[in-house]
């Protein structure tokens, strides 16, 4: 009866060893399965990772290798006429499906907006309605350049161009300059002075912004001017000069040049014998007349005094 008794615990303690073994054995199956799933998926993960790097990177690359370029000079103009502000992205690609956008720095609206594939100027500043265009068949090189006519002397400023889509944006500055070349200087003899100098006044109008004038001799040499006048016209916004020089000798080739940067107008006088001679010659007879009129006045005042003398004997 013991016996039996201590076969059957012993049997029982066997049992529950063997099912120990198994739950053991089996946690540690569910462990290896968990770390195995657990390993794909940090390896899944990576390659997700790495996949969006990769292709952050690419797009990266790709957009770090377009520019936008411009005129590395200011961009000159002339009133009246049409003027290119260059604009362009390189290398060249279409910017057709871009935004397109050129506006003034010192301004608040823009000059003009290119979006979804058409042109935008609702909220375009005033004075540039009907004159600005976009050459549509040229973005498609990736040409944003933008074409402005009638140019006038307020458009004058930095003008930025910038293009951009979801994913990518880079703009270029155009500094755009307005200049006015005016009329040809005029040269007038204007008088002489108590020293025998004869007095020449030279003027040019219609110039922007404001030029430089020069008197110079026959070898080139500059000539100090004496009463220099500058005025605006309030109207039109453009510069006249007027400069004034004493010359006292005769058989002088003097000249009047007014500059503009690479523009220049010039006039030639020669100071003759003959215009000191009419000027001296004028002087005298203005003299002789004066003298004429003085003496006949007092001639005429003698004899008035007389008759009233006369009147007042009788």
């Amino acid at each position: 009866m013991c016996i039996s008794l201590l076969d059957r615990k012993l049997s029982v303690r066997i049992i529950l060893r063997q099912k120990a073994c198994m739950l053991t054995h089996f946690s540690v199956m569910f462990s290896l399965f968990s770390y195995f799933i657990f390993s794909i998926c940090v390896s899944e993960m990576k390659f997700i990772c790495l996949t969006l790097l990769l292709v952050s990177g690419i797009t990266d690359s790709r957009s770090e290798q377009y520019t936008v370029v411009g005129p590395a000079d200011p961009v000159f103009a002339v009133p009246g006429e049409e003027v290119i502000l260059p604009c362009s992205v390189k290398p060249s690609i279409s910017v057709v499906d871009m935004r397109v956008e050129w506006f003034r720095l010192d301004l608040i609206d823009t000059v003009h907006l290119y979006e979804d594939h058409e042109d935008r100027n609702t909220d375009q500043i005033q004075s540039y309605r009907g004159r600005t265009k976009l050459i549509h068949q040229e973005l498609q090189r990736g040409n944003a350049s933008l074409k402005l006519s009638t140019v006038q002397i307020s458009d004058k400023g930095l003008y930025k161009c910038l293009i951009r889509n979801e994913s990518w944006s880079a703009d270029v500055t155009v500094d755009v300059r307005v200049e006015a070349v005016g009329r040809p200087p005029v040269i007038t003899v204007d008088g002489f002075d108590r020293s025998g100098g004869l007095h020449l006044q030279c003027e040019s109008e219609g110039w922007y912004p404001e030029p430089d004038l020069e008197w110079m001799d026959s070898e080139g040499v500059s000539l100090s001017s004496e009463t220099p006048e500058t005025h605006r016209n309030s109207v039109s916004n453009r510069f006249s000069v007027k400069h004034t020089i004493t010359v006292y000798e005769s058989n002088k080739k003097i000249h009047c040049r007014v500059k503009l940067r690479h523009h220049m107008l010039e006039t030639l006088i020669i100071s003759s014998n003959n215009m000191f001679i009419s000027w001296r010659t004028s002087v005298i007879l203005i003299l002789v007349i004066v003298v004429l009129v003085v003496i006949a006045g007092i001639l005429i005042a003698a004899f008035v005094h007389k008759n009233r003398a006369l009147d007042t004997t009788e």
